[in-house]
Order: structure tokens, then C-alpha cells, then sequence
């Protein structure tokens, strides 16, 4: 890989750090910052949560722009308005003005979500494209572990400094536009492609199977979003009350579980393939849910998070490379964006199908239902084939011409 190729690819890793992380980032800071503004505990949430709303409205518009432009330009905007919405909170003093703010965040984060993606699919072939995407599950996760600790450091200051991370998008955009390519192979500049870009609506009629896979990505998220909601309130009904445990328990087992497969994930898929590897995630999620549903002491419930950890990082690169290879290449960017719409849309409806469920029986009720729908999952992927190689993937890897970055 050249030194140029290597530059692109080390943006797109670090943009991948910021992409799921607008809620995470300030999560140990949100309890005070319930106190200081004086709301209630649906108010905080929101403040969580209402980014996840953004990216899943804004997601298919920024696809539609990521096929006509390709990737860079919304990526580098994306970036800005990630690091401007997310700031805000370091000047902001009323309820409302954060809550605009982190909707702002959300239309950022769905370009960075959407056009990372869409860039490192555009850009890499064959193997190597398992590959980066494993080191994209593991930045990820990297970013997953390193954000909320900062955020926790900073937040000693006041809870207005740790708003201050995301600032990061803004440098990020900078780089973004000097280091990534003007076009990718399914870029507008191809002129074999030009004119093909469709609406949402109508790849998802024309190709049913990424309905199918976004479906499960609706489903995923939302039940697997149970035992993040619930594990402080599990961990407490054990006796664990230090807030410091609570996070290693959610933060540092999960983001290392996922981390490990991330690193190892081309070699995963070269001896089992995707499909196989699905139903390994759709296990381990229903065993997680089940051990969080009946165990008695906190030895045992380490086994959640890294159950959970191990899902994960299966899941996010194989269903981003199993719809890219059921779309046409020339709507990676709208197919990616349903990805985000389906992602983020099932994180922000989980608390609002489970929450009265849990409230009203019990944490245990709670999860036995959500591992009922993930045993689900796994016997519906039994029929998942493994997908044969696109057109563009099965291509020999090779340096292509339209990549040269800007001013070449």
C-alpha cells in the first residue's frame, strides 16, 4: 500500500472512531448534567439518545449525495458539522440548545457513518476489504473505550469540557478532503455508472435482500440494546454500586472482545464465510441474553459483556460487506446510508419497546424476551447462503488510477 493509500485509509479509521459514538462520548458525564440543568431522567436520556434519531432521518439523504458526489465531500462536511454540533455543548446552558445541538451532532455523525463506509468499500477489493473492514470494527471499538474514559477525566473539570472530544471531527474534515481520492471505482466519476442512481424506496423493491438485512439490523440493535440500558441496573440488583466498575464492565470487556475480532476478522471469513459467521453472532447474543437473565453473582455477568463484545464485532463488518454485495455498486452510498437508517433507528426504539416492559415485570422478563427474538435470528440464518462475489470485489487487487488524492 502506498504512502497516499495509507493516509486515506488512516482518516477513514479515525473517522470510524467518531461514527457511534455521539451518545457514548458523554454518557458518564449525564447524570450531571441532568443535575445542572435540572430535568428529568426521560429529558437526560434524550440527550443520549435524539442523535440516533438524526442519523437514522438523515442517513438516505446523505446516501443520495455520496452516490452523486462520491464520498469525499460529504465525508469532510460531515466531519465539520460533527465537530460544531458536538462543541456546542462547551457554550450551551439550556436544555433546549443542547438538545438542537446534538441533533446537529446526528446529521454530522450519519456523514461520517455513511461516508466512511461507503469510501472504504469503494476503496478496497477482495480479501483486503475484509481486512479493513475488521480494523474498522476495531477502531471502532477503540474509540469506544477511549472517548467515554476521557469524557469521565474531563468531566471532573465540569460537564461542559468533555464536550470538547468532539471537536476532533473538525481537523478530521481538513484531512478528509487533502487525503482521500476525488472519485472511487463507483464514484460519479465513472462514466459507466452515470445516470444509475436510484432512490431508497426502489433499490430496496428491486433488491429484496438488502430489506432482508437491514430488517435484521432493525432487530439487532434493538434487542441487544436491552442489556446496554439494563446492565447498570443488573449490576446493582448484585451488590455492584461503584460507577468505575459499572464502566469497565460495559466499556473495557465489550470494546476488547470486539477489538480481538476485529483484528482477526479477514482470517474468520476466509475459513467459515459470512453466513457462518452471522449465526455465530446470533448465538452469542442469545447466550448473553440468557446469562444476563440468570445469573446470580457478578462473576458470572462478566461473561455477558464479553458475549456481547464478540457479537459485535462479527456483526458490524459482515452485514455493512453483505448488503454491499446485494447492491448495485453505483448505490453503495443509499445502500450504506439504510444501514444507519435500520442501525440507529433500532437504537432509539429499543428503549421505548422494552422500557415499559421492563418497568412494568422485571430486567430478567426483559431479557428472556429479547433472547427469544435473537434464537430467532439465529434459526432464521440458517437459510442465509453465503453470498457470491460482486463484480468489483471479485476483481483482482490492484492500485486504481482513480484514486489519485487531491491534486494528481
Amino acid at each position: 500500500m502506498s504512502a497516499l493509500g495509507r493516509g486515506s485509509l488512516t482518516v477513514l479509521l479515525l473517522a470510524s472512531t467518531l461514527g457511534v459514538m455521539g451518545g457514548a462520548t458523554i454518557a458518564p458525564v449525564i447524570e450531571v448534567i441532568r443535575q445542572a440543568l435540572d430535568v428529568g431522567g426521560m429529558a437526560a436520556g434524550l440527550v443520549l439518545t435524539s442523535h440516533s434519531l438524526a442519523i437514522a432521518v438523515a442517513s438516505p439523504l446523505v446516501g443520495r449525495l455520496t452516490d452523486r458526489f462520491g464520498p469525499r465531500l460529504p465525508l469532510a462536511a460531515g466531519l465539520m458539522v460533527y465537530g460544531l454540533g458536538g462543541g456546542a455543548g462547551l457554550v450551551t446552558n439550556s436544555y433546549p440548545a443542547l438538545l438542537v445541538s446534538r441533533l446537529v451532532l446526528g446529521v454530522g455523525a450519519a456523514g461520517v457513518f455513511v461516508c466512511s463506509t461507503a469510501a472504504l468499500l469503494g476503496l478496497y477489493r477482495g480479501g483486503m476489504r475484509d481486512k479493513v473492514m475488521g480494523w474498522r470494527t476495531t477502531a471502532t471499538t477503540a474509540g469506544g473505550f477511549a472517548y467515554p474514559l476521557a469524557a469521565g477525566a474531563l468531566g471532573n473539570a465540569s460537564w461542559h469540557a468533555p464536550f470538547a472530544i468532539y471537536l476532533i471531527g473538525l481537523p478530521l474534515g481538513v484531512a478528509a478532503l487533502l487525503a482521500l481520492p476525488k472519485t472511487t471505482p463507483a464514484s460519479p466519476g465513472n462514466p459507466s455508472v452515470k445516470g444509475k442512481q436510484r432512490g431508497a424506496v426502489r433499490l430496496l423493491r428491486e433488491h429484496p435482500t438488502v430489506l432482508a438485512l437491514c430488517g435484521l439490523w432493525v432487530a439487532t440493535t434493538g434487542l441487544m440494546m436491552v442489556l446496554a440500558l439494563s446492565l447498570p441496573r443488573r449490576l446493582d440488583e448484585l451488590g455492584i454500586h461503584d460507577t468505575l466498575v459499572v464502566a469497565l464492565y460495559g466499556i473495557v470487556l465489550t470494546s476488547g472482545a470486539a477489538g480481538l475480532i476485529g483484528l482477526i476478522y479477514s482470517r474468520l471469513t476466509s475459513r467459515l464465510g459470512h453466513a457462518a459467521l452471522m449465526r455465530i453472532a446470533a448465538g452469542s447474543w442469545t447466550a448473553a441474553l440468557l446469562v444476563f437473565a440468570v445469573a446470580g453473582h457478578w462473576a458470572v455477568l462478566l461473561l455477558v459483556p464479553v458475549l456481547t463484545g464478540i457479537g459485535s464485532g462479527i456483526t458490524m463488518p459482515t452485514l455493512t460487506v453483505l448488503v454491499d454485495r446485494a447492491a448495485p455498486a453505483e448505490q453503495r452510498g443509499t445502500a450504506t446510508s439504510l444501514q444507519a437508517t435500520a442501525l440507529f433507528g433500532g437504537q432509539f426504539a429499543s428503549p421505548l419497546v422494552f422500557g415499559p416492559l421492563i418497568d412494568s415485570t422485571s430486567i430478567a422478563t426483559g431479557a428472556l424476551v429479547a433472547a427469544t427474538g435473537t434464537a430467532g435470528i439465529l434459526a432464521a440464518l440458517f437459510r442465509l447462503r453465503e453470498p457470491g462475489q460482486s463484480a468489483d470485489v471479485a476483481e483482482p487487487e490492484r492500485e486504481d488510477p482513480r484514486r489519485a488524492p487531491v491534486g494528481e
